[in-house]
Order: structure tokens, then sequence, then C-alpha cells
């Protein structure tokens, strides 16, 4: 691990330093719009370089009017393995090099331009990388960015794909905090995925062992893929000959382009990874899915999407994705879950997910408002299993308190019917970070996050020695009603002694002058201390009295009266 940290540490340091070059032609703000996308070509490059003269051979020997996917299956096969991307161009970085540096711009826009479909519409769609090689050769600096990057080796035998997550993780967070946007937006730290992960497969051992096992998972809120790859990486881990589907969603172009090129570097259908808004282009519809597992933005409002949201919910209830509610407009945290719950497979495997929210999912909203009516619906249904939370100060773009919510449609016998709260948030399970990044000054060390799995799988409870971390409760213990009690107003006026001495401590009256209040005064002890229990029938009389002694009825006057009013309310 140091090895590698060491790798990533220099692999961000030499990127980074490209920077520099950029530095005055463009804006710090739009740095990664050059540097992620190179990067990705980088890598690319680095990867298709030995197959380049077998493909390019595949190429001059396909029949003319070769139909789209029999040229991908042909050329596919002549890259090799599992990668499902290919380059037509004669270039590659290293004879880009030998070329009239005046020349780079034409070379490299047809080298972009000859990448198969699947990733030619990555950079000129999503990246839209030839603006940035115009911006570059207009300001003198393409062949000095180009030439650096040409320096750094991004074969996967020398980075692997966990390293890449980890390099892109690293630019794009300092690419946020430069341009003041939202880093968890785009991926989340990679302990915090790996506990998600280790919690979802804590107890399916059964189920992952043997030969012929395919399982299917999906982030709605993909990102760069890092939960994705991560969620790979640990079923194989546990077993090598398992089959892993990856499928995913995401709305920011750029973190799109990052996640299919690493499905397409990692042998991944690309096709499986959709571009645009989850909640209202379901891209996946009709699917369902073994492992679910995201981290959907925190806070962030849904109401330029709420029509066809709550149309959704409206028209088609349960047979749509939002049947239980809609929450308020300001957070859409729970639709993400309820879209999750919508893919729950209904076989005997069924489906598990991981999600991780802020407070709100799990505070806000009284009884029968909307956060109410879904949460209500997935304890009756018997969907939660487990919420963890988990330490503060875990995240690069925001301390807050965060928490993992696990569901399932499975639940073991001894699991039914009840909810496993799991407090990690003490001082056992997180260590502080020698240098802060962003935020996140806190991470979950490996022993940590052992030791959170171990609570969970073995479903303790307070009973069981973890008093303070763990507590089991019934699902009817979450329930409660709002019952509202409305009682009638009763005031009642009486010029007593007692109101009259508080009614000399009110700041209007305390302002009139010493011979409005003696009149004033008198005139309540005219009054005298009756009770009404109307206030109209008491002004009445009172202003009788304010008249006999010479006191005009003007606003000053009118003003006193109401804090006299307030001042007769009951004892």
């Amino acid at each position: 691990m140091a090895k590698q940290s060491a790798n990533i540490q220099s692999l961000s340091a030499f990127a980074w330093s490209i920077a520099d070059i950029l530095r005055g032609d463009f804006k710090q703000s739009e740095y990664g719009k050059v540097i992620l996308p190179f990067v990705v070509l980088r890598r690319l490059d680095c990867l298709l370089e030995a197959s380049k003269k077998a493909v390019l051979k595949a190429a001059d020997t396909l029949p003319d009017g070769v139909d789209d996917a029999t040229r991908d299956m042909i050329l596919f096969g002549a890259v090799g393995g599992n990668v499902k991307v290919y380059n037509l161009s004669r270039f590659t970085f290293d004879t880009l090099k030998g070329q009239d540096a005046r020349q780079l711009h034409a070379n490299l826009v047809d080298y972009i331009t000859s990448f198969s479909a699947n990733v030619r519409d990555i950079f000129l769609d999503k990246f839209l990388l030839t603006d940035q090689l115009k911006r570059l050769k207009d300001g003198e600096i393409l062949w000095p960015v180009f030439e650096r990057f040409c320096q750094i080796d991004l074969h996967p035998d020398r980075v692997s794909n966990v390293e890449m997550g980890y390099l892109f993780e690293e630019l794009i967070r300092r690419f946020s905090e430069m341009s003041n946007e939202t880093a968890g937006e785009h991926f989340t730290p990679r302990e915090v995925i790996r506990l998600i992960v280790d919690l979802l497969i804590a107890n399916d051992d059964e189920k992952l062992t043997g030969r012929g096992i395919i399982r299917q998972v999906y982030d709605p809120a993909c990102g760069t893929g890092g939960m994705l790859a991560l969620t790979e990486e640990a079923l194989k881990e546990f077993n090598s000959s398992i089959r892993v589907e990856l499928f995913g969603q995401e709305l920011n172009g750029e973190s799109f382009g990052i996640c299919k090129s690493d499905m397409l570097v990692t042998g991944h259908d690309p096709e499986q990874i959709a571009f645009g808004n989850t909640l209202t282009q379901d891209a996946h519809k009709g699917r369902r899915f073994h492992y679910m597992l995201s981290n959907p933005p925190y806070g962030v409002d849904w109401k330029k999407y709420q029509d066809p949201i709550k149309a959704e919910a409206e028209n088609m209830g349960f047979d749509g994705r939002f049947g239980a509610g809609t929450p308020r407009i300001s957070d859409g945290q729970l639709l993400f879950l309820q879209h999750m719950i919508s893919k729950m497979r209904d076989d005997e495997a069924g489906s598990r997910i991981g999600i991780v929210m802020n407070g709100s999912p799990l505070f806000t909203g009284s009884a029968a408002s909307g956060e109410s009516e879904i949460r209500r619906w997935m304890l009756e249904n018997d969907l939660v299993e487990a919420i963890v939370a988990l330490p503060m100060d875990l995240f690069y773009n925001t301390g807050i308190q965060t928490y993992v919510w696990l569901l399932t449609n499975r639940k073991p016998a001894n699991r039914q019917g009840k909810v496993q709260l799991i407090n990690a948030s003490g001082g056992r399970f997180w260590k502080a970070m020698r240098k802060s990044l962003g935020e996140k000054r806190r991470e979950i060390p490996d022993e940590a996050r052992a030791d959170i799995v171990r609570i969970y799988a073995g479903f303790l409870n307070g009973e069981s020695g973890e008093s303070e971390v763990a507590k089991i409760f019934d699902v009817e213990d979450f329930g409660y009603r709002e019952i509202r009690i409305e009682r009638p107003l009763r005031l009642n006026f009486q010029a007593s002694a007692e109101r009259i001495a508080r009614l000399r401590k009110e700041k209007v009256y305390l302002k009139m002058s010493h011979e409005e209040r003696d009149m004033i005064e008198v005139a309540l002890l005219d009054v005298g201390e009756k009770l009404f229990t109307n206030r109209d029938g008491f002004e009445k009389v009172l202003a009788k009295a304010l008249k006999a002694e010479g006191m005009k009825i003007g606003a000053p006057v009118r003003k006193a009266i109401a804090d006299l009013d307030r001042s007769y309310s009951p004892c």
C-alpha cells in the first residue's frame, strides 16, 4: 500500500505540474478540462500501443460495406483481451512526437476522431477535448503539454485500475477545490466505499461460493466509478471465478467520461454505464441487480426536475419508482433510495443496498410528511436491515455526520422485523489524518472497518458487550403518531392591582409622559376590578373612562391600550 501511495502521489504531482504550463492561458477552474481528458487519452494510448499494427492490419482486411457491429467485433478481437476500444489512426503518442510540431493539432484531432465510436463520443461530446486542443494551440502551449504527457507511462502493467481510480480522485479533488465545486458529487473516499462493500457482502459467503456465480452491481450516481470498481475487486478477492457485471449512470459529463473509459480499459461493457439524470431518465429501466450502492448528492434540490418525478409518483404509484411518496423539494436523497429499491430482484437471492446519506433522510419530516411516509413504507415492508453512523470529517467537501443505510428484501430469519443501529462515530473507529484533504480530517483504518463489519455481521446488541455501539430494535419501535391537541384561547381582562403593576413594566407604557400615565391609571381605577371575558367589551369601558379624564384616543394611546390588552391576558 505504501508503494502504491507513493506511485499515486508521484503521478498526481506530475499531472498537476502541467498546470504550470496552463497558467495564464486557462483559469484555475479550467485546468481539469485539459488535464483529466489528457490523462484518459494517455491511458488508452499506453493500452493500445502494442496492438496498433494488428488493429490496422485487421482494418485493412475488412470487407466493403461491413456493418458497425461486425467491424467492432473484429477490431476488438485484434486488440485482444477483454478491451472494447480501438484506434484506427496511424499515430500513437510516441510517433506523434516525431512529427512536425506545427502539425500536432491536426494530428491529435485525427488521433482522437479515429477511436472507436464508444470512446470518440467521450472525448468529443463529454470532455469537449477538440475545443481545449484549439485553445492550447492558440495559446502556443499545445506542444509542451503534449510532450509532458508523453513522459508518463500509464499502461495497466505499470498503473493498476485501482491506482488510476486514486489518481482521478486526487486530481478531481484538487480541481474541485480550486473551482469551488462540490467534490463529493464526483467521488467517495476509498475507505468509506470499502466499508460499504464489506457490509454488503458480509453474510453472503454461501451465495458467493462456487463456480458459475454471476453478480450484477449498480450505482445510480456512479461518478468516476469508484464504488463499482471496488465492489468488483472485493467480490473477485472472495471468489476469483465470479463474473461481475457493472452498471451505472452519471449526470456529470467529465465523471461519466472517466467512468466509461475505465470500463473500457477493464474489459466491461461500456454501454452499461449511461449518461443522464437517473431520477428523470432511468437508463436501466426494467433491470434488477444483486448489489446496489451509492453516495447520492446531499441537500441538492430537485425543483427543476419535479414535474416528471411527481407525475410518476402520482400516476404510477408503486408500479413506478416513487410510490411511497416524495421528500421535500430541497433534498432528493430519498428519491435515489426509492429508485434503488425499485430495482431489487424478486428471486431467491434478492438484493442488497448500501447507501451513504446525511442525517436529513433519517430525521427530517414530521408524521405524514413525505420523508416520514417513505420511512414508514420501508420499515413496514421490513426492508431496513441496519443503519451505521459514521465518524464526522470523512468527506473531502463536508464535515457533517453521515450514515450508511443497509437494506435488503431477503432478511435472514433472525433479522426479520428488526433494525440494527450501529454508532461507529466514536474515536474507536477513526484516526486523524496527518494532513487534511479539504474537509477530510479523519479516516477509517482497516482494523476499525473490520470491527464495524464484525458488529454488523454478528448482529450484536447491547447485551453482547457492545452497549455503547450497537442496539437492535423492533421495527415497530420506530413508529409514532403526531397527535395535535387544540385548546380554545381563553382571555380575561381585569384592572386589578397585579395587572396594573405588570402594565408599568411595558416598554410602550414607559415611553409615555408622566401625565399620560397618570391619566391612564386613574381611568383603570374607574374601570374597577370587574372581570371581562371579551376584549371589545373591556376596551369600550376603558375608552369611556379615558375620555372622562380628558385623554384623546390618538395613536399613542391606542398603542398603549394594545399593550394593556396583552398585559391583561390570563395570569
